[in-house]
């Protein structure tokens, strides 16, 4: 068993799914290469490889990498091009939940010598999404904000509207919209990103959905202007539409936009059939309780659940 200061860092964002004994297990399973790959120790890893170890020793456990994945997503470019030059498997898939391969990993830690560096040595750019919260490069790079690789990989053909992962993914759109990315929305948008794709299953949201919770009434009204529907639902586990959305977190501007712009003012959602009236009034939004109710709302605000959290 590997002392504390021998097990993996794993980054909260991919460990989402797990509980705490899940993610000690998680750390005794890689091996010495990806750890040493990890902690950009390229001596190490040189030395690890001349003593026979497997430099292309796939994944283990839920959110596990291969060596070249785990220099790519804590940046170590040095080491990654020594695996790379060395027969390093530049496409491999990653863990179990997470499956991103280098590219993803890569885009996630916003390196653009790296993502050049592997794309250059053949990384498909547009790799699917892994399934649980896996990307692809697009949206990794649009969800961590990192405008020039969005740019990088838009010029080299990544899809904009490529498919999320099945249970919590995210367009790119969605994503950048998420983190009030103004830039890299209307970056996406210029080369055709659907503003209407529907949410994922189960904690997925449109992107106005996402500009209602953040509360950016100027995102809404890039989004509205770019054809978004002002009542599509979201997530079919919960459910909501961006008015649920803004209702919830008490953005009485936004809730205005969106009725003005034609949002169905007492609209059902999830298994309850639950209104935004009621949304307003399980998160005690009483401004928007009574914007709503002044616009015509009918019912009343109880009996709700937060849709959105």
């Amino acid at each position: 068993m590997r002392t504390p200061s021998q097990l993996v860092s794993i980054p909260p964002a991919q460990t989402r799914f797990l509980e705490d004994d899940e993610v000690a297990e998680e750390d005794e399973r890689w091996t010495d290469l990806q750890i040493a790959a990890k902690d950009g120790d390229l001596a190490k890893v040189e030395q690890l490889i001349s003593d026979g170890a497997d430099i292309n020793a796939p994944p283990s456990g839920y959110y596990g990498n291969t060596a070249l994945q785990a220099a790519c997503l804590f940046g170590h470019e040095d080491v990654a091009k020594w695996l790379i030059e060395h027969g390093a498997d530049v496409n491999a898939s990653g863990g179990n939940n997470g499956c991103r391969t280098a590219l993803q990993q890569a885009c996630t830690a916003g390196v653009r010598s790296l993502v050049t560096l592997l794309i250059k040595n053949g990384a498909e750019v547009n790799a699917p999404a892994g399934r649980y919260d896996g990307c692809t490069a697009l949206q990794a790079a649009a969800a961590e904000g990192h405008i020039e690789i969005v740019r990088l990989l838009l010029d080299g053909g990544a899809d904009v509207n490529a498919k999320p992962a099945k249970t919590a993914g995210e367009t790119a759109l969605v994503g950048a919209t998420s983190t009030n990315d103004v830039q890299i929305v209307e970056l996406l948008l210029k080369h055709g990103a659907d503003v209407n794709v529907p949410a994922i299953r189960h904690k997925g949201k449109t992107a106005l959905q996402a500009a209602a919770l953040k509360g950016n009434i100027d995102m809404v009204n890039k989004l509205i202007d770019a054809g978004a529907d002002v009542n599509q639902q979201g997530a079919s586990f919960k459910g909501g539409t961006a008015l649920h959305a803004a209702a919830e977190k008490g953005h009485v501007d936004i809730v205005k936009r969106l009725l003005e712009a034609g949002a169905d003012i007492d609209a059902g959602s999830g298994w309850r059939n639950q209104s935004a009236l009621q949304s307003a009034g399980i998160c005690g939004q009483d401004a928007v309780v009574d914007v709503l109710v002044k616009a015509g709302a009918s019912g009343d605000a109880v009996g709700g659940v937060i849709l959105f959290g």
